[in-house]
């Protein structure tokens, strides 16, 4: 099963030893149709503008003018359309959370790849940038995967967590260690066991 959620921040328990743990609040959602291989077609608030597509979806489903935004997710057999029950959280030892990583633009070699860099000074010339990225006479070509700048972040990261607790009234998951993202960021939740 999969959930839409929006990732509140970080935290820790108050344990001895302390842990820390990432707050994820599920988002409401309602089920529209349910397929036959087992996903079903969801609808949840985006916050984005309404365009005459969306509102040919909304009045197709039944739905109100807040969920805007549609996405295929695997749903428990039985499902019936309607609002999209979170229950399972509550029995969830361990998930997989899926959420693009914090975006850091164009980014050098230093940033990116983590490498050392020249001299400061002395006129070495060489500071922050990639050095030698080539052969020259065979070859006579950058390889492929050759490590350069470029875009760094904003790529969808996959990792999996244990599950500390999960609030049903407020819809809050509590969850072991990190989550890529930024706060405010939306993701997906898989149950794995």
């Amino acid at each position: 099963m999969e959930f839409i959620v929006e990732k509140i921040g970080m935290s820790r328990t108050i344990d001895v030893p302390s842990v820390p743990v990432t707050l994820l609040k599920v988002v409401e959602a309602k089920v529209c149709e349910v397929r036959e291989d087992g996903k079903a077609i969801v609808a949840y608030n985006s916050g984005k503008k309404i365009n005459k597509a969306i509102e040919g979806q909304q009045k197709k489903y039944s739905i109100t003018k807040e969920f805007n935004k549609f996405m295929t997710l695997e749903v428990a057999q039985g499902t019936e359309p309607g609002d999209l029950k979170a229950d399972a959280l509550a029995e969830a030892k361990l998930v997989k959370t899926s959420f693009n990583s914090k975006g850091r633009g164009f980014s050098g070699v230093i940033k990116r790849h983590g490498f050392a860099g020249g001299p400061g000074a002395h006129g070495s010339r060489f500071h922050r940038a990639p050095g030698s990225i080539g052969m020259c006479e065979w070859p006579g070509r950058v390889q492929p995967g050759q490590k350069m700048p470029g875009q760094y972040g904003n790529k969808k990261n996959t990792v999996k967590n244990e599950v500390i607790s999960y609030d049903a009234e407020n819809g809050i998951l509590v969850l072991k260690g990190a989550v890529p993202g930024h706060k405010g960021a939306r993701g997906l939740v898989r149950i794995v066991k």
